[in-house]
């Protein structure tokens, strides 16, 4: 069973300040690893989100050539048919009983040419398609074969970072829970949602020379002692984040 958090009643402000100071320390450090891989994981992402187009279009240029052979067999076929039918009809032609036999049978194999004219006319169309799309196909598959690489390499550069940084970042993660659970659920949404909102991560900022670590905002002097006396959560007017005093980050390590 996950234990309890620490009632809010029964830690300090200064403690919840510590509290809230350190889960940014680690957080930070986190931050740090995160940094270190860069954009590599979106890199990994976006090869393998190409990848996988690249090979949907290839399954789909291939199909297309293997329908465009097929009809190209399929008038091939018509041709022979037709070529058929005009040695028919020639060999009909001569024993006809009169002209107007020998008309239509004339007219029959005009008809029949015409129509090896417009086979032989769709199988060259149909070839040119297929050549273009077997040029294409050949430009992709050399595509996908370089993005593959890149991806291998990708990924073996994700790999050897994370398996540099594991350890740590397991262990970090450790201590955030820890700490986590030293702070109300209230309190600790809010330092997410700075977080989540502050460009560099910090929602917990100390005051450096008179001025508020995230956003540089001069600090009153009656806010700066309030802020040392550590006797309630305070935060920047300017940029919400919460503040802390000196004293505290000497005090307090990750």
């Amino acid at each position: 069973m996950e234990k309890a958090k620490t009632h809010e009643s029964e830690i300090s402000v200064e403690e919840r300040l510590r509290a809230l100071y350190s889960l940014q320390l680690v957080d930070s450090e986190v931050d740090k690893i995160k940094t270190l891989r860069g954009e590599l994981p979106l890199e990994v992402q976006d090869l393998e989100d190409e990848i996988a187009g690249l090979e949907t279009r290839l399954g789909n240029l291939k199909e297309d050539v293997v329908n465009l052979e097929k009809q190209v067999a399929k008038k091939v076929t018509e041709i022979n048919d037709s070529e058929v039918l005009i040695k028919k009809y020639e060999e009909q032609q001569k024993n006809v009983r009169n002209n107007r036999e020998f008309d239509s049978l004339s007219k029959e194999i005009e008809y029949q040419n015409l129509e090896i004219e417009l086979y032989n006319k769709k199988i060259k169309e149909f070839n040119f398609q297929i050549e273009e799309k077997k040029l294409v196909i050949a430009d992709s598959e050399l595509t996908l074969s370089d993005r593959k690489s890149d991806l291998e390499n990708k990924k073996s550069e994700l790999d050897e970072i994370i398996s540099d940084t594991q350890k740590e970042e397991e262990g970090l993660y450790k201590k955030s829970e820890k700490v986590e659970a030293l702070i109300e659920d209230r309190l600790l949404a809010a330092y997410k949602r700075i977080r989540s909102n502050a460009r560099n991560g910090l929602a917990v900022v100390p005051v450096q020379r008179d001025a508020c670590g995230g956003c540089f905002n001069q600090i009153p002097p009656q806010r700066q002692l309030d802020i040392r006396s550590r006797k309630k959560i305070i935060v920047c007017e300017y940029c919400g984040r919460i503040l802390v005093d000196d004293e505290i980050i000497k005090e307090t390590q990750v």
